[in-house]
């Protein structure tokens, strides 16, 4: 490798490759790097080399990043290629990756998963967690998913009849399909029929005892009535039934072991009264009045519905255990059952209850269970985290049983990679100065591709002779700078004075790249930016072509970050900030 010119342009190439692989910013280490890899026998002109990196360095990072990938593209595309293949090499690594484990004692085609939410809410990350680990082995063994809505405690647990849909919506966006839907208040009676076997069989029991069977089972003893014969059991379960007994009168108990360490376990209630006069169910009113615990319920359904491997959180392991009880009674195979951590994103309120109080509390603080500021997987997309990001995070966390911590910068970053491929780039000024455009009598026209990768999507803005721009505050600082797509100008009173419309003239003098908007024709825009409880209003303005979005579009700001539209307006809207 020669020096001089040569060696100019070697370093000036992977200056720019670096900054387009990382959001813009390209950094002198990670250059050097890069160029004393490709090219070990230049580590004797290192010292030479790093004073050209930093110089380069200092005029790249002032670019748009859309700028950087252009001039990559057209002057260094040898460079370009070299970068298009190692990330085809790194894209189809990371398409086989993550690789989930295999599922113990799994059968090909014969695999049935089930994810199975309790529509008191929505769901958020940690719940699409079994959610998608359950969809993704039903897939990998060409077997079938089952979709359950766990709805039957009306009284502490009160399910939201908008729920059972929304989680479905959720569900969905994630690319989770199932091949079969159930609702457990709608097979009371089924419940109802196993429960007459189990007392016939001799493995439950009606307690009449009350508060008292309490003290009793922490001592390691039951109610009297846990010996009588299955013809007394079959009478009072009748009259459960019809409503001779109130709350907490009667309970049919499982016989499990009353010696168990965990006193949790010992003869565990499988069904109880539950007053819907007072707790209606928003499905099914109350027309029950007796209701299965999740335990029983859970066993019952697993086994009915042909469930082969069951995943879910390890705070479930007691309830594994009790839930033998059921298929030992009936004499069932039960399931494969793979416990998993904790899943929890980094500085986002996780907590069904905590979500529901804060919004109680604070009526008109928040935008609903979809707000950005919180956990739920509505509210993560109304921030503009694409579906993907969310199931490449949680394969990756795969079925580890070790409480896991998503990082949002992580997240944010998965997320970036995938919307950088895809998302439009559009002008906006968050702290607008305006400033009078001098081109002594000439209009200039900014043909702008909307993405670097689609360099035929244009569109065109037109600026003459003294019309006003809005550019950023701390912009205007610059002596001279380039508009973006448009020309070089001179800052000096309040006045932008064309020097040069030459992209050559803003490379040789190191000219700073900035994003405009004209003061004519724009459109006002609200950011709102989550920052953990707070939501952080940043008013500002964008380019006419704004106006093409509508709800749900995800965008990238040019020299400010990802949004996604929130409201969309002819000559306002509000939007919702990702993330850088």
């Amino acid at each position: 490798m020669a020096a001089g010119d040569d060696l100019e342009r070697l370093v000036k190439g992977y200056v720019l490759l670096n900054a387009v692989k990382y959001e813009g910013k390209a950094n002198v280490g990670s250059v050097m790097s890069m160029i004393l890899s490709d090219y070990p026998e230049l580590r004797p002109k290192a010292r030479e080399i790093v004073a050209i990196v930093r110089r380069l360095v200092d005029w790249v990072n002032q670019m748009p990043k859309q700028e950087q990938e252009e001039i990559l593209k057209r002057e260094y595309p040898e460079v370009y290629e070299k970068h298009l293949k190692r990330e085809a090499e790194k894209h189809a690594r990371e398409e086989r990756e993550p690789a989930l484990p295999p599922l113990p004692g799994a059968v090909e085609g014969r695999v049935v998963t089930r994810f199975a939410p309790n529509p008191d809410f929505v769901i958020h990350i940690g719940n699409a967690r079994p959610a998608i680990l359950s969809h993704e082995y039903a897939r990998m063994y060409k077997g079938k998913m089952i979709l359950r809505f766990e709805d039957t405690d009306p009284r502490t647990k009160t399910p939201l009849k908008e729920a059972y849909d929304l989680i479905k919506e959720d569900l969905r966006w994630l690319g989770v399909k199932w091949d079969e839907e159930y609702i457990q208040s709608l097979r009371m009676e089924i419940f109802y029929e196993h429960a007459r076997s189990m007392l016939e069989k001799g493995c439950a029991y009606v307690d009449l005892c009350g508060e008292e069977s309490k003290e009793l089972i922490r001592a390691g003893k039951a109610c009297h009535t846990r010996d009588y014969p299955p013809e007394w059991q079959l009478e009072q379960w009748d009259k459960m039934l019809e409503g001779a007994y109130g709350e907490g009168e009667a309970v049919v108990r499982v016989k499990t072991d009353l010696n168990h360490p965990n006193p949790s376990v010992r003869d565990w209630v499988a069904l109880r009264i539950i007053d819907t006069e007072k707790y209606p169910h928003p499905l099914v009113g109350s027309k029950y009045i007796v209701w299965p615990t999740y335990n029983y319920a859970v066993s019952i359904d697993d086994h009915l519905m042909g469930v082969t491997h069951v995943l879910r959180g390890k705070e479930h392991q007691v309830n594994t255990e009790k839930q033998l009880y059921i298929y030992k009674c009936f004499g069932w195979d039960p399931p494969v059952f793979i416990h998993f951590g904790r899943l929890k994103l980094e500085g986002f309120i996780m907590s069904k209850s905590k979500i529901r109080k804060l919004m109680e509390e604070n009526p008109g603080k928040f935008m609903g269970f979809d707000d950005p500021r919180f956990g739920t997987i509505a509210g993560l997309r109304r921030r503009g985290i694409l579906a993907e990001a969310i199931r490449r995070a949680i394969l990756e966390v795969g079925v580890k049983p070790g409480d896991a911590t998503l990082s949002w910068a992580n997240l944010a970053a998965v997320n970036r990679k995938l919307l950088d491929e895809r998302a439009d780039r559009i002008m906006f000024v968050s702290d607008p100065v305006k400033l009078k455009v001098v081109t002594e009598g000439r209009c200039l026209k900014a043909s702008i591709p909307l993405h670097p990768n689609r360099p035929n999507e244009i569109r065109e803005i037109t600026v003459c002779d003294g019309e006003e721009v809005f550019i950023e505050r701390a912009d205007s600082a610059a002596p001279e700078l380039r508009l973006m797509g448009l020309g070089n100008f001179s800052v000096e009173d309040g006045v932008l004075r064309l020097t040069s419309t030459e992209l050559e003239y803003a490379r040789r003098k190191s000219l700073r790249v900035v994003q405009w908007v004209p003061v004519k024709n724009n459109v006002k825009v609200v950011v709102l930016e989550p920052r953990e409880l707070e939501l952080i209003r940043i008013e500002g303005y964008a380019e006419p072509y704004m106006r093409e979005y509508r709800r749900d579009s995800v965008l990238q700001f040019v020299r400010f970050g990802f949004v996604r539209v929130d409201e969309a307006g002819d000559d306002s809207y509000t939007v919702i900030f990702a993330h850088k």
